[in-house]
């Protein structure tokens, strides 16, 4: 730790000795969705070198953030997830992951969207409030890699890609799931334009939309 310490006592100093390094807090993004093996942490990762990530997950070791745990048979393979220190990090990385959503812009060229960080960006910007009393199911497709299911129940959500029922809706969005939760394009607007692709209840569609929420959108210069 000491060859990257801020000699600064105090605890945001030390938060960044612990996870500051690059691709450390995505590595812990991915994580909270659930434990993963070295290859589907390569998978999320895809630009990660693989060498990078080793040492990533070997200093989170260290500092009792990430553990290894070998699965049962017949998996029978080793993966790495968040101890309980490593889960204190969740609201964290929900609120910093809030504040980058307002300067989200569109789409560059060469980045990828994954399950894992959409999985993160429905908890983040779920509310609550909007979803008292309601119990439903959606399926959100964002082309052929994305495939999430959620599942509603009285101002709570459970984001899985482990689809177990016909979902009460389906969503077919794509780059269009940004600008519905900033509000920048509204649910008929998107339906009218053909933008977004349903199987289901258009009533359910804007329900859906309700709960979902990136607060403070700032628009950000392109260069």
């Amino acid at each position: 730790m000491a060859s990257r310490g801020y000699g600064q006592y105090c605890g945001l100093a030390r938060a960044l000795e612990l996870v500051g390094e690059r691709w450390a807090l995505l590595i812990i993004r991915d994580l909270l969705v659930g434990p993963r093996r070295f290859t589907d942490l390569r998978k999320g990762l895809p630009r990660i070198p693989s060498n990078v990530l080793s040492d990533r997950l070997k200093e989170l070791e260290r500092d009792g953030i990430v553990r290894r745990r070998v699965l049962p048979r017949p998996a029978s393979a080793t993966v790495y997830e968040l101890t309980e220190y490593g889960l204190q990090l969740e609201q964290a990385v929900i609120q910093l992951g809030l504040w980058g959503a307002q300067s989200l812009g569109e789409v560059r060229a060469h980045e990828v969207v994954t399950p894992d960080s959409i999985t993160m960006a429905l908890r983040s910007t779920f509310r609550p409030e909007a979803a008292r009393g309601k119990h439903l199911s959606f399926e959100l497709r964002m082309g052929p890699e994305i495939r999430l299911h959620a599942q509603v129940e009285d101002g709570t959500i459970q984001v899985s890609e482990q689809h177990s029922e016909k979902p009460d809706l389906v969503i077919d969005c794509g780059p269009a799931f940004k600008d519905l939760l900033t509000r920048e394009l509204s649910p008929e607007a998107a339906l009218q334009q053909g933008i977004v692709r349903l199987d289901g209840d258009p009533k359910l569609f804007d329900s859906v939309a309700q709960m979902f929420y990136i607060p403070g959108h700032r628009e950000t210069a392109h260069v």
